[in-house]
C-alpha cells in the first residue's frame, strides 16, 4: 500500500475554527464517565475474584496479548494506514495489522474507514455519525442521549454511508476488498485462535472454553468500550490543546487504553500525522509500534506535522 496526500484527504477536509465551544455541565461529566468507567472496573473486579480457578496466568496473557493485537489492528491497521494513510507500508505488513483489525470485530475495513472519514468531515455537526454534540435535545437529558448514541447507539442507525464517496481509494485496492469480504471468518478467528491456544496449552476442553471467554469475547468487550471512548469521552472530557474546529479532546486515560488514539484533539487537528501522542509524555503505542517498523525499514512515508504548523494551531489562553 503507498500514501500520499491526496488519498489521505478523501472525505476528511481541513478542519474550519468558527465552531462555537459547548459547555458541559461538570456533573454530567462526571455522571457520563462513570458510565464507561465502572462496566470494565466490573470485569477487573470479577478478574480478581476468579484468580487461581476460572481466571488464571494463560487466559490473562491470552487477554493482555490479544487486546493489544486487535488494538493495534484497529489503530494502524484500519485507522492511520488505511483511513488516513499516515505513512506506507509493504502489503504483507498491511495484511497483518488489517488481518488483526478485523479480529477486532469493529465491523469491516471498508465500513469503519468511511465512516470515519465522514466523522472528519463533519465533526460535531449536523452529519457526524457519532458526535455526542451534533442534532442532540436541549438540556441535560439530551446530552446523556447524546453521549450514549455517541458511545454505543450510532452502530445500530439505519443510514449507510456512501462507499464511492468516502472511500474510492480503498473500493478500488484488491487486498482490502478481499479482507472487507472475509471480515466474518476473520472475527471468528479472533474468537478462536486464543481458544485454540489455551486448549494446547491446558490440552483441556476447559482451556479452551476459557481461552474463548478471556482472549476472546472478554477481549471484544474491552476493546470495544475502548474504541468507543474515543467518540464519546474525547468529545467531552479533556484538554484542548490545539484549535480543531470541534469539541475533540485529549484524554490521558483513553490515550493508555485505547493504545495513543485517547489524544484525540491532537488528531483531529492534524489528522494525517501517524503520531497522536505528540509530546512525549503523551503515551502513544501505536506510534511506538510506526516507528519501530520505520527503524526496520518496513514503514516509510510517515507523515507528522512540523512544528510551524502546530504553533499555528495552537490554542491561546
Amino acid at each position: 500500500m503507498t500514501s500520499g496526500a491526496d488519498a489521505a484527504d478523501v472525505g476528511i477536509g481541513e478542519p474550519s475554527f468558527d465552531m462555537e465551544p459547548i459547555e458541559t455541565p461538570r456533573k454530567v461529566k462526571i455522571a457520563m464517565l462513570a458510565a464507561v468507567i465502572f462496566p470494565p472496573i466490573g470485569v477487573l473486579i470479577s478478574m480478581v475474584l476468579l484468580w487461581g480457578g476460572l481466571f488464571n496466568a494463560t487466559d490473562l496473557i491470552l487477554l493482555a496479548s490479544m487486546y493489544v493485537l486487535t488494538g493495534l489492528g484497529i489503530t494502524i491497521g484500519y485507522h492511520r494506514l488505511c483511513t488516513h494513510k499516515a505513512f506506507a507500508t509493504r502489503k504483507p505488513v498491511a495484511l497483518f495489522f488489517v488481518i488483526f483489525g478485523s479480529m477486532a470485530a469493529q465491523g469491516p475495513v471498508i465500513w469503519w474507514c468511511a465512516t470515519h472519514r465522514r466523522h472528519h468531515q463533519y465533526s460535531d455537526q449536523e452529519f457526524d455519525p457519532h458526535s455526542p454534540h451534533a442534532a442532540r435535545d436541549p438540556g441535560i437529558v439530551g446530552f446523556c442521549k447524546g453521549f450514549a448514541h455517541s458511545h454505543i447507539g450510532w452502530l445500530f442507525e439505519k443510514e449507510q454511508v456512501d462507499f464511492k464517496r468516502y472511500v474510492p481509494d480503498l473500493l478500488a485496492d484488491p487486498m482490502i476488498m478481499r479482507l472487507n469480504n472475509l471480515f466474518t471468518p476473520l472475527l471468528i478467528a479472533g474468537l478462536l485462535l486464543p481458544a485454540l491456544v489455551s486448549g494446547l496449552i491446558t490440552m483441556t476442553w476447559t482451556g479452551a472454553a476459557l481461552g474463548l471467554l478471556w482472549g476472546g469475547l472478554v477481549r471484544i468487550f474491552l476493546l470495544h468500550h475502548a474504541t468507543w471512548s474515543v467518540n464519546s469521552v474525547c468529545h467531552v472530557w479533556g484538554k484542548r490543546e490545539f484549535r480543531s474546529g470541534d469539541e475533540s479532546r485529549n484524554n490521558p486515560f483513553i490515550g493508555i487504553l485505547a493504545l495513543g488514539e485517547g489524544w484525540h484533539n491532537n488528531h483531529h487537528a492534524f489528522p494525517a500525522s501517524a503520531r497522536h501522542g505528540l509530546k512525549w509524555w503523551q503515551f502513544d503505542l501505536s506510534w511506538m509500534v510506526i516507528r519501530t517498523l520505520k527503524g526496520l525499514g518496513l514503514v516509510s512515508k510517515v507523515r507528522l506535522p512540523d512544528k510551524e504548523r502546530m504553533e499555528a494551531r495552537r490554542r491561546r489562553a
